[in-house]
């Protein structure tokens, strides 16, 4: 035992800077809780991009509607994986559910997650998918008829009358979706800014900031996603639709970053106790992620690249392929970026003692529940949920159509 003892510390004991209490050593929350705000924030940022669509009827982004849509959904069946998994016993999740915790924000995630997936996500995806999965049911035989008319819960009405109400229904379920949204991972950002003995997390902002960075990465993921697919599927790239959804990604971005400078010069302007352990912790422990990823490659080099684009195409009119290519980088970028957020926040929350004296480091596994391939995973599982929902739910019309009339469109046709 003695040895065991020793061999431990001898592995954790290179990792502190500073004087650090035993208890203080270990760093509870690793890469699961990293992903699990990141992949949140997708689902609230892809719905926020599809409710532009159907509340704000802004039509450049209609070739996104659909794609949004089925990328929150994928994303929102992943959710709950790494909060899960990371409780140790994932087979008793039902208990949250059978023994709810009111005074628990993380407890009544549950109930927050089965609202948005029930009564407003799969809904609203019902109803933008029934007219077609009735003429899907028609048009197959065999098993996948038996599969569409399962999901159009036996439908067949595909009068006038029938499809005014499938608009109606769904501008008020986007409606109400748009706050349940806003809950589904607000709640993330309340979690860290309500720990008032964590200085990293006690911040009002924390909630708001989470919510931006959330609207952020879905748009710019659902932009690199339809970057890729439609391509892909033989469309062509609908240049007006991505410019006008790199406008509302630049809009998001800039007030992301705004938000965040804001807390960081609070915390500078207050300069507490803590705050001198804080700036030694952000220059030497999390430099590269926060000041190198997330700050210069995640937020000021796409916001340059998006600026001198958007100057371009207006007097000069930049070509697409340049502008595609500049779009591509900076939503790659952007998620890189958005990640990083999310490690700096969950991770550097954890780096440094409570008598703000001495700092420690994280040291990822590879295997295991909380190592990098099980995360990694994670993160490929959603891409994975998606191409099974985009070959059931296609959010464009059928390959002959587009390499007919309508080929210039790809996933321009969709949403309608």
């Amino acid at each position: 035992m003695n040895h065991d003892l020793m061999r431990q510390l001898a592995e954790i004991l290179p990792r502190i800077q500073g004087f650090i209490y035993p208890n203080e050593i270990e760093i509870h929350w690793g890469m699961l809780i990293v992903v699990y705000p990141y992949i949140t924030g997708v689902v609230a940022g892809a719905f926020i991009l599809a409710s532009l669509v159907k509340v704000f009827n802004v039509k450049e982004v209609q070739p996104l509607y659909r794609l949004s849509l089925l990328t929150a959904l994928a994303y929102l069946l992943v959710a709950p994986m790494a909060l899960v998994s990371h409780l140790g016993h994932p087979e008793r999740f039902y208990e949250i559910l059978l023994t709810p915790n009111t005074s628990s924000a993380m407890a009544m995630f549950g109930f927050v997650y089965a609202w948005y997936l029930m009564a407003v996500l799969l809904l609203e995806i019902w109803f933008v998918h029934r007219m077609d999965m009735i003429a899907l049911a028609e048009q197959h035989r065999g098993a996948m008829r038996f599969v569409y008319r399962a999901l159009s819960l036996y439908s067949r009405d595909t009068s006038e009358r029938a499809v005014a109400f499938d608009h109606s229904a769904l501008k008020v379920i986007t409606i109400v979706g748009i706050p349940s949204a806003f809950l589904l991972h607000g709640y993330v950002g309340f979690i860290f800014g309500s720990v008032k003995a964590n200085p990293w997390w006690s911040s009002v902002l924390i909630p708001i900031v989470f919510l931006f960075s959330a609207i952020v990465s879905g748009i710019a993921l659902v932009i690199l996603l339809y970057m890729i697919i439609n391509p892909l599927a033989g469309g062509k790239i609908n240049m007006k639709c991505v410019d006008k959804a790199v406008d509302f990604l630049f809009y998001a971005v800039i007030v992301d970053f705004s938000l965040e400078m804001v807390d960081f010069i609070h915390r500078v302007y207050q300069s507490e106790e803590e705050i001198k352990i804080l700036s030694e912790m952000v220059m030497n422990k999390l430099f590269l992620s926060l000041v190198v990823i997330q700050v210069l490659l995640g937020m000021l080099l796409p916001l340059t690249l998006i600026s001198i684009t958007k100057i371009f195409r207006k007097r000069f009119g930049a070509s697409e392929d340049l502008r595609k290519m500049v779009y591509f980088l900076s939503v790659l970028l952007i998620q890189f970026g958005i990640f990083a957020t999310r490690w700096n926040v969950v991770i550097g929350g954890q780096m440094f003692s409570k008598s703000f004296r001495g700092l420690t480091t994280y040291k990822m596994e590879f295997g295991g529940l909380e190592g990098l391939l099980y995360a990694l995973g994670l993160l490929i599982l959603p891409l994975v949920i998606l191409t099974v929902l985009l070959k059931i739910l296609p959010p464009w019309k059928e390959m002959k159509e587009l390499r007919g009339g309508a080929a210039g469109g790809g996933l321009e046709t969709a949403g309608s």
